[in-house]
């Protein structure tokens, strides 16, 4: 009886087996008359911006977007900033095109995918019509046309907020200048608008429009803020004696240090000399006078800029603000030592060469400068307020003085003989160190050696050999 019954279990298991293995070799074999069929072209049910593309070969759908893309050409773009019209080009110029090749791969590889599983899973619904695949295709352009266009705007569109700027008289803090709120443009914005625009050319093929929206800049501080400042008295004076200095350096330390007048140093904040003091040109009103470039002193626009540098350094150290960053010169300029010992100059040279001084009392610093023309003398005063600082500077103690070489003499073709001209001027080196603490409530906040390293200086002189 159980031999019959298991007999027929087995009929029964062996018939199923059959069926499986039948469907089975069936599914496989469908499979691989699918996968010939479909062999380098794309899977059932694959769409590229709305159209089926199955059975499509990769030439095929590079020819349609290359097709496509001739319509684009004759696209114009306009660029639009506060309702004016800046710049157009066409979709010629800017080398539109449909990304046809990264359509393709991207349909192209449903259903082959590295992962076996999702490989196999893709084929399932793209074969049985499970599911549609839907893809959007890209338009390219060159977008270095725009942003070196963009560029060259934006230097003559950007406009730079302007804190309000303050002086102080009578005891009190009082305005001279409004704030003014500064503009720019975000070319990283109006890229990323441009591509939603081209975008919208898949609906419908017309001249396009860009708006620019710029970013408007608010000024740190206004004249609504007059009244946080905190600013009671007279903190600290720094000076500096240019005795000797020619006509065209005394105007460039002139216009650099009024830079400097009238700006707020808020609580904490650091202060960057070449950020206040802006571009130093011919183009700026900065005229040629001797400056220290590439080891050699040279006629340059802005000689006289580390006057200014040098006389904010002194003040900041006489009200015992913390100093961030401070280079010496190369070689001891004699300016810095017609009223002070060697060692208390700061040297300045865009971009990478700066004075940084930070605000560590308790209130704003207000900076004003004043210039006593008849006795050559140039001040900084800081304004803020007190807060029971002691300030310690020793004087500085100088070694390793080492004389100028000897004077160097070289022909110049172009001066006429007889002439000689002095192009470089001699100095003795040195190092020096001074010792610079500052204590708060009789506790030491900054303790701080402050290091220069003068290299002597060789005359330089050129004779004139022509006729």
């Amino acid at each position: 009886m159980v031999s019959k019954n298991l007999k027929k279990i087995f009929k029964i298991s062996y018939f199923f087996i059959a069926i499986i293995l039948g469907l089975l070799f069936f599914v496989i074999l469908t499979f691989n008359k699918f996968n010939n069929k479909y062999k380098n072209t794309i899977y059932p049910n694959v769409y590229i911006d709305n159209i089926d593309f199955s059975g499509k070969s990769k030439n095929e759908v590079l020819n349609y977007f290359d097709k496509k893309s001739l319509s684009l050409k004759k696209i114009n773009f306009y660029f639009l900033i506060d309702n004016q019209k800046i710049s157009s080009f066409s979709g010629e110029q800017l080398k539109l095109k449909y990304d046809g090749e990264t359509a393709w791969l991207r349909a192209y590889y449903i259903g082959r995918s590295n992962s076996n599983i999702s490989s196999i899973y893709q084929r399932i619904l793209s074969f049985f019509s499970l599911k549609k695949f839907y893809f959007e295709s890209n338009i390219n352009f060159d977008s270095d046309l725009i942003k070196s266009y963009l560029y060259v705007f934006k230097e003559q569109y950007d406009k730079p907020a302007k804190n309000a700027l303050f002086e102080f008289k009578n005891n009190k803090v009082i305005n001279f200048r409004k704030e003014e709120y500064g503009k720019e443009i975000d070319i990283n914005s109006v890229i990323f608008d441009f591509k939603k625009i081209l975008i919208s050319l898949k609906n419908k093929k017309e001249d396009k429009k860009i708006i620019i929206h710029p970013i408007t800049l608010k000024p740190e501080i206004t004249l609504s803020s007059i009244n946080n400042f905190g600013i009671e008295e007279l903190i600290s004076i720094g000076k500096s004696d240019f005795t000797n200095s020619i006509s065209s350096r005394i105007h460039n330390l002139k216009l650099a240090s009024s830079k400097f007048h009238g700006i707020l140093i808020s609580k904490e904040k650091i202060l960057s000399f070449n950020e206040t003091v802006g571009e130093i040109s011919s183009l700026t009103g900065y005229q040629p006078a001797y400056i220290i470039k590439d080891g050699k002193t040279i006629l340059g626009d802005g000689g006289g800029i580390c006057q200014v540098s040098t006389t904010l350094f002194r003040a900041a150290l006489n009200a015992g603000l913390e100093i961030i960053e401070r280079n010496s010169h190369a070689y001891r300029v004699s300016y810095y030592e017609n009223d002070m010992e060697p060692g208390f100059d700061a040297t300045v040279f865009a971009p990478n060469v700066d004075l940084k001084i930070k605000n560590n009392t308790p209130a704003y610093i207000l900076i004003q400068i004043s210039i006593d023309e008849k006795n050559n003398l140039l001040y900084f005063y800081l304004y803020g307020k007190k807060d029971n600082r002691k300030i310690e500077i020793s004087k500085p103690t100088i070694w390793d003085i080492i004389p100028p070489p000897q004077p160097k003499y070289q022909e110049d073709p172009i001066l006429k003989k007889g002439i000689i001209k002095q192009i470089d001027f001699s100095s003795w080196g040195a190092k020096t160190v001074f010792k610079y603490k500052v204590y708060k409530n009789n506790k030491l906040i900054i303790d701080k050696d402050i290091y220069s390293y003068y290299r002597p200086w060789q005359a330089v002189y050129l004779i004139g050999t022509a006729d």
